[in-house]
């Protein structure tokens, strides 16, 4: 018997079977469902147990104690978030007696894999985890997915400003109805882009048990259930969504009394809540620290040196985003799919989905309370009276764009406007909703290249829609609201600054593509890298910030001095310098951020660019009369364990925009198994 044991009885491994796939991809049976969570818990185990810690550590408070001062970010954000306090009271109440065994039976799981591998565990106190660390992971994660650090950020930086944000390192979600394919099948991309490495990475599994669940897809280690993928009936993909998804106020603070702050007339105190946490310093040498933050009527509170400031945001106070996801699982039409929605425990992020009955669908999702209209929600709200706060009661889903079946036949959202996720004509009016919610009005290169490709066709062949969706091109002018004014670096004159003259002229000639052979691209990756680089440095969001031609041409002088440095010349391919890089593997890849096959960048060894973010796990999907397709890859393979055979085994795929077939069909799988086991 594990030491790690939940009071209720315990899962017996035999009853689960891990069936692995040439990819190494885990099939898991089992009879009930909190069996197989068991079983997903053991394979991520098998091929991620550091990245499933890493997504521990924070709520643990443990991150600075691993990674030393940069960890300590993660574990002030979780403090700042509340996410302890939030699940310690709400746990008992809000989840069904159903999914409380599955999030036992996955903790089961993985205790048992610690117990037994405890060479592989990163620091003592991260296991036995309790089914409250599961849900606190989520509820922390999902702050992240509703972009509240941003402002938290903002308000550290002393950079509190009214911003529109969409960055191109996003995602992109697809669907395709039988009226707009040639072979009258309906295709889904399942296309949500993440970092390639890391507790954010996705993970590929799929879930099968007798009571209702098979389905193919991702999560991030850790999760117990798939936060994207197939099932034989219906499909669906995420991407981020920008709308007004947390509310910032300067509070009015008492001349002497330091933690007095006014509200309706009165002196509220405010509540104190400090942290305390570990940091390495050096090798085992590690640091107790303290820190203190607040607590107002509104929630978190930061002082800074421009003022008190309180962040409130639904983000934190919803912890049943799990369940949810488990039932989008098992869910088997449109109806059911759209019940589920309906818990709105998400609070945020775009849904595109498609169906087996032709159904296709997209939801700009989110929690939006019922906020004053006369206030500018926005900017930095007044933080003295109760007509700023809200309380948390959110508008219903009807509320919210969404388009079902729209008569272009098709669906598209690249992080962009939802008011521009379909054909002419098919979109949701702005003018319909609430203006306190905040969604973004613009579009991006991805978008607009969709609808520009997409446009040409009256009906395509699947691999013509392959085509775009890996498109590797910025528009002519650009429209990158990831970087705004970027054509600026595009139409620079080489006469007006000749000492880069032969880089721009190079720039001037380039096709807009960022294939692998090309020199433009190069300089243009090189540019964009540095441009954020600059503009985080000044405290600023890119996706929000004009570039001056001060820095415009600051970012070509300096990608000039780059390749010359490292390539000695500025004719340069960018698959000699843009790497996807994993041990001894190093593919020329392209892509660059903001085209649909986007991928960002970090500087690495003699002057490469190693690929860190972008396309990751990709899942194509078509549902017809004959049941469903799949085809996906993962950026690496389906080992992040050194020394597994499925490391790198998907990377030349990846590279050169292929995939490997995948199936639901248990026979098959079976029948092609590289490997079939027990958890234990």
């Amino acid at each position: 018997m594990c030491i790690f044991a939940f009071a209720r009885a315990q899962i017996n491994p035999e009853s689960i079977t891990i069936v692995r796939d040439k990819w190494g991809v885990p099939h898991i049976y089992a009879e009930k469902d909190e069996q197989v969570a068991y079983g997903l818990a053991w394979a991520t185990a098998e091929d991620s147990f550091h990245e499933m810690q890493e997504n521990l550590l924070a709520i643990r408070m443990k991150t600075a104690e691993y990674k030393g001062k940069d960890g300590a970010i993660m574990d002030v954000f979780a403090h700042l978030v509340g996410v302890n306090e939030l699940v310690d009271q709400g746990y008992d109440t809000c989840f069904t007696e159903k999914f409380k065994k599955v999030l036992e039976g996955y903790c089961q799981g993985a205790n048992n894999y610690a117990e037994s591998h405890s060479e592989e565990v990163l620091l003592k106190g991260i296991f036995p985890i309790t089914p409250k660390d599961i849900i606190k992971s989520y509820t922390l994660s999902l702050t992240f997915m509703t972009n509240v650090h941003f402002d938290f950020m903002r308000i550290f930086k002393g950079n509190i400003t009214d911003q529109e944000v969409n960055f191109g390192i996003g995602s992109n979600g697809m669907a395709i109805r039988s009226t707009k394919t040639i072979d009258g099948k309906t295709y889904l991309a399942i296309n949500s882009h993440q970092p390639l490495d890391g507790p954010f990475a996705w993970y590929e599994a799929h879930l099968n048990s007798d009571e209702g669940l098979n389905i193919l897809g991702a999560n991030f280690p850790g999760g117990v259930s798939l936060l994207i993928g197939a099932n034989e009936n219906l499909g669906w993909g995420h991407t981020l969504n920008y709308p007004d998804l947390d509310d910032v106020y300067k509070l009015t603070m008492h001349p002497k009394e330091k933690l007095k702050y006014k509200f309706d007339g009165n002196w509220e105190t405010l509540e104190v809540r400090k942290i305390k946490f570990k940091v390495k310093v050096f090798g085992f040498l590690k640091i107790p620290v303290t820190k203190t933050f607040y607590w107002s009527k509104y929630g978190t509170t930061l002082k800074t040196k421009t003022g008190v400031y309180s962040i409130r945001f639904p983000s934190n106070m919803d912890i049943r985003s799990a369940e949810q996801w488990y039932r989008m699982n098992k869910a088997s039409s449109f109806k059911e799919f759209k019940e589920v929605l309906n818990m709105q425990a998400l609070p945020g992020i775009n849904i595109v989905y498609a169906d087996k009955e032709d159904n296709i669908f997209y939801l700009c999702n989110g929690l939006f309370p019922y906020r004053n209209p006369k206030y500018d929600w926005k900017n930095v709200l007044p933080g003295d009276t109760s007509a700023t706060l809200w309380e948390p009661k959110f508008h219903p889903l009807d509320d919210l764009p969404q388009v079902h079946n729209p008569p272009s036949g098709y669906l598209i959202n690249t992080n962009n406007t939802p008011f521009n996720c379909t054909g002419p004509g098919d979109n949701p009016n702005p003018d319909d909703y609430d203006k306190t919610m905040g969604f973004l009005t613009d579009d991006n290169n991805r978008s607009l290249q969709y609808h520009e490709l997409i446009s040409k066709y009256d009906k395509l062949t699947y691999e013509e829609w392959k085509q775009i969706k890996y498109d590797f091109s910025f528009g002519n002018p650009v429209h990158n609201n990831f970087l705004l004014g970027i054509e600026k670096v595009l139409s620079l004159d080489p006469k007006k600054y000749p000492e880069i003259a032969e880089t721009i002229n190079i720039i001037n000639d380039w096709d807009r593509r960022t294939d692998i052979k090309s020199e433009g691209a190069a300089i243009i990756v090189l540019c964009i890298k540095n441009l954020v680089d600059q503009l985080f440095k000044q405290g600023k969001l890119p996706g929000v910030a004009t570039l001056s031609d001060e820095l415009v041409v600051s970012s070509v002088s300096f990608a000039q001095k780059y390749l010359k440095k490292h390539f000695k010349t500025v004719h340069v391919p960018l698959g000699d310098m843009q790497r996807l890089i994993r041990g001894d593997v190093s593919l020329p890849v392209a892509g660059a951020p903001d085209v649909l096959a986007a991928l960002s960048v970090d500087y690495y060894d003699n002057g490469l660019l190693k690929a860190r973010h972008g396309d990751s796990y990709i899942e194509l999907v078509r549902y017809s009369k004959d049941g469903v397709e799949i085809e996906t890859v993962n950026c690496y393979g389906s080992s992040n364990k050194e020394g597994s055979p499925h490391y790198t085994d998907q990377m030349e795929l990846y590279v050169n925009q292929k995939t490997k077939k995948m199936t639901l069909d248990k026979e098959v799988i079976f029948k092609e198994a590289a490997k079939i086991y027990h958890p234990n």
